[in-house]
């Protein structure tokens, strides 16, 4: 067998590029519809099987080693033995039925932002713009891969079907197999002349800016979808799609339950008994709250409309307030004596067991929900 080294006419220590272009140069000289001739007809499954070994790591590994090759290199594995029943069973002359050249056009990947927002964002929406590394459509080709004023260029070896008909040995003969031709890589055309800008990708990374509306009413993990916002595929195929993934920061002041908003109003021994108007500052402005005499700790205020606007939806939620009832630490001697003769004069009982205290957000989430 002859050594495929020297069939390609490379060095044994020759590189990939070498051994492909080497392959190619061959390849147009001896292809059968070039060079009709016998021996050349000969010559180019020598330069075709030799490709198949040296092109290969593995292969040309064990080839360097002296060991065996594989009957079905470069026959794609249970994809050879396809090719096998179609080259029986299928159109005249052991062509592929359907095949077709591979398109450099394809659909770009899908994107994905993190947005992070503040609670008062969630109430009513919000404008963002985003900055979005990822491919875009290169410039100076318009994604068609090639120089200005250049074109791809039908492939010689496969007459721009992007497939050619190889001989493979197999457990049942010599039989012809329909491959992707690894002049053009499957795609029918060559580009001879690679546009410098995108190295013939027909796109380039660049920083672009995305102008977003996130609505009202959303919450940590929801993913917005922009059809067609993401990369743009290569050789300017269509772009992927843009996904922003959403987190709402804790605020120091407002919960969230649904699509109200949960507070806690801290409220004087005096204020509470006597009853008072206080003046408070929601998410959307200061707010009048008047608390009734005698208002008691856990008790829920609502003040309608000042919650949040729900993402499929126009009623905001509301704003639910908890009161807590301070009771002072430290009194002097005076302030002492008053409380004292306040509990003397209103007997109040003594302490008892009563309902189980959950917490205060807790105690109002059931309310909440039982209101």
């Amino acid at each position: 067998m002859a050594d495929h080294y020297e069939v390609l006419g490379v060095s044994r220590d020759a590189t990939p590029d070498e051994i492909k272009k080497a392959y190619r140069r061959l390849a147009r000289e001896l292809h059968p519809d070039v060079n009709p001739g016998e021996d050349a007809s000969e010559r180019f499954k020598l330069v075709t099987h030799a490709y198949d070994v040296l092109s290969d790591p593995e292969q040309r590994a064990r080839y360097d080693m002296g060991g065996g090759e594989n009957p079905f290199a470069g026959a794609g594995g249970f994809g050879g033995f396809n090719d096998i029943f179609e080259t029986f069973f299928g159109a005249a002359g052991g062509g592929s039925r359907g095949a077709r050249p591979r398109s450099r056009r394809e659909r770009g990947q899908d994107a994905l932002v993190r947005v992070s927002l503040e609670l008062g964002d969630v109430v009513f929406g919000v404008h963002r713009d985003i900055e979005v590394d990822t491919a875009v459509l290169c410039e100076t080709c318009q994604g068609s891969c090639c120089q200005p004023g250049t074109s791809p260029v039908t492939c010689d070896i496969c007459h721009g079907t992007g497939h050619v008909q190889r001989q493979v040995r197999s457990l049942l003969g010599n039989v012809l197999t329909n491959q992707p031709c690894n002049v053009c890589q499957g795609y029918g055309t060559t580009i001879p002349y690679p546009c410098a800008t995108c190295q013939g990708q027909g796109r380039v990374r660049a920083r672009r800016t995305v102008s977003l509306d996130i609505p009202a009413g959303v919450e940590t993990g929801l993913r917005l979808q922009l059809p067609g916002s993401g990369e743009v595929g290569p050789a300017g195929g269509p772009n992927g799609d843009l996904y922003i993934e959403v987190t709402v920061a804790p605020h120091e002041v407002f919960s969230r339950d649904g699509d109200d908003l949960l507070a806690t109003l801290e409220v004087s021994m005096p204020d509470a008994i006597l009853g008072t108007t206080t003046t408070i500052e929601s998410l959307d402005g200061p707010v009048d709250l008047e608390l009734r005499p005698g208002v008691q700790g856990g008790d829920v205020l609502t003040i309608k409309g000042r919650g949040i606007t729900p993402l499929r939806g126009s009623q905001r939620g509301d704003l639910r307030v908890g009161v807590h009832v301070v009771t002072p630490t430290r009194l002097d001697h005076k302030e002492r004596s008053l409380i004292e003769e306040f509990a003397k004069r209103t007997k109040a009982p003594s302490p008892r067991l009563a309902e189980f205290h959950q917490g205060l957000f807790a105690k109002l989430r059931d309310r909440f929900r039982n209101g």
